[in-house]
């Protein structure tokens, strides 16, 4: 069976990317990054709830299964540390930006 091969060029040209993308103002931009941004850290939030709840449950003898916990730990560890590596490229960039001269 023959299969057609797209043509990369034309499917990566600003033109066809352009009409395409709906237009939106900066007010809905700036709503959907926040609505993004508060979902991510209420996300954080929750893998940290589950790994503080693992770890009760397991000093109090209720989980005896250390692996579960540990992994719990461990995925929270890296989500806050994933949120304060974001948060500071946002702070850098903000700071890039009010220092450019218009």
């Amino acid at each position: 069976m023959i299969q057609r091969i797209s043509n990369p060029i034309t499917e990566l040209s600003p033109n066809a990317t352009v009409q395409s993308k709906p237009k939106i103002s900066p007010g809905e931009a700036q709503a959907k990054f926040a609505s993004a941004l508060k979902n991510a850290i209420n996300n954080v939030n929750e893998v940290q709830a589950i790994s503080d709840e693992k770890t009760e449950a397991m000093a109090k003898g209720d989980i005896t299964d250390l692996h579960d916990v540990m992994i719990a730990s461990q995925k929270s560890s890296i989500a806050l540390e994933a949120t304060v590596q974001v948060q500071s490229k946002a702070v850098e960039a903000y700071k890039e930006m009010m220092s450019m001269q218009v």
